[in-house]
């Protein structure tokens, strides 16, 4: 018996000559099926080589963000997630972090259609979602598309446009189509929101609500650079001699697509499952919670760390795939009772504590 509990095989025995052996006459046995435990091939070769050849893209396109982006590797990797595993992100930051900056300079690696929509108390959802206009030469109305349509849509602080105006992102943001005048108009594929807001200034703004908190997939901050960073800035600022930092376009929506299927390919133990569940429904039976995580967190787990393991070149899911990316998937859906929060609980703390205390499944 093996470890891996399956019976060896027999092993054949040469002729004293050292010919080879002859095959045994008769039909061959049917093939048995693998016993409990057995390692199973998980994926075929052509989905292997996929995978490697996604992984590699996915670094090249880090690479060229990297050119204006300096210091924030492990933000720009979740933002590369965010675009394999088809989600939305939210940046929660302090101003002139390079937020906008990232977006724009990954569209352009992307190869992507980008759009930039300025957040203000007097922006209106047509402005957004686009209107009906009459023409007079044809004497009808027509619709003209609002900056909603493209692929990668900065929305910028969102949080100060009133809730009326927030509110026209939520159909675009889940079912990726906008609904005007009773006709539904889709939205190009990949469509991606990444939106950005401001913790600091409290005048003017209207907290997002808790449906459209929740409908992006992670939440994130840039946060400062490091001196050493700052001062690379710098001096690449001066060797350009212009603002603007060129890169190269890597892939193009229809790559990102194939990019995104390749990923609905990775395998995932039903064990992890099992895990995956058991983290977000203790994010619902904290006492110091009044609202946990829903299902779509258990789906932005699940979907994320997918990425993650095509980001490494993987076609299979291990724990600390789905630890690395609980945090920003999580705490933010996480809403606490008044008296932890005045004692200073965050909702990370929350999440720490169940990372600790799940048993991690063996796979």
């Amino acid at each position: 018996m093996t470890p891996d509990g399956t019976q060896p095989m027999p092993k054949a025995r040469l002729p004293s000559g050292g010919g080879a052996v002859a095959p045994p006459k008769g039909p061959a046995p049917a093939a048995k099926p693998p016993a409990p435990g057995a390692k199973r091939t998980t994926t075929s070769p052509e989905v292997q080589r996929a995978i490697k050849g996604v992984s590699a893209t996915s670094f090249a396109l880090i690479a060229e963000v990297e050119k204006a982006i300096i210091g924030k590797r492990n933000v720009l990797e979740h933002v590369l997630l965010s675009v394999l595993a088809d989600g939305h992100i939210l940046f929660e930051d302090f101003p002139g972090t390079a937020k906008s900056l990232m977006v724009m300079t990954f569209a352009d690696a992307l190869g992507c259609k980008y759009r930039r929509i300025q957040f203000t108390p007097d922006l209106l959802p047509s402005d957004i979602t686009g209107t009906y206009i009459y023409d007079e030469k044809d004497n009808e109305f027509k619709f003209r598309p609002g900056p909603i349509f493209a692929n990668i849509i900065l929305a910028d602080e969102i949080n100060r446009a009133p809730p009326k105006t927030q509110a026209s992102m939520l159909e675009a943001m889940q079912e990726r189509q906008v609904s005007i005048e009773g006709v539904t108009h889709r939205l190009p594929k990949p469509f991606l929101v990444m939106a950005t807001q401001n913790p600091i200034e409290q005048e003017g703004t209207y907290p997002l609500p808790e449906a459209q908190v929740d409908r992006f997939m992670q939440k994130m901050s840039m946060g400062y650079p490091s001196r050493e960073d700052e001062r690379e800035i710098l001096i690449r600022r001066m060797m350009r001699g212009k603002d603007q930092v060129d890169v190269n376009t890597v892939t193009s929506p229809e790559k990102i697509i194939a990019m995104q299927q390749v990923v609905e390919k990775v395998h995932m133990d039903p064990a992890l499952l099992t895990y995956i569940v058991e983290i977000v429904y203790r994010t619902r039976e904290d006492p110091r919670v009044v609202v946990g995580a829903s299902p779509r967190g258990s789906l932005a787990l699940f979907k994320l760390a997918r990425a993650r393991a095509v980001l490494q070149g993987r076609d299979y899911i291990t724990p600390d795939d789905v630890k690395a990316i609980s945090m920003p998937a999580l705490a933010h859906r996480i809403i606490l009772k008044p008296e932890p929060r005045i004692r200073g609980v965050l909702a990370q703390d929350i999440v720490n504590k169940i990372l600790a205390e799940v048993p991690v499944p063996a796979v």
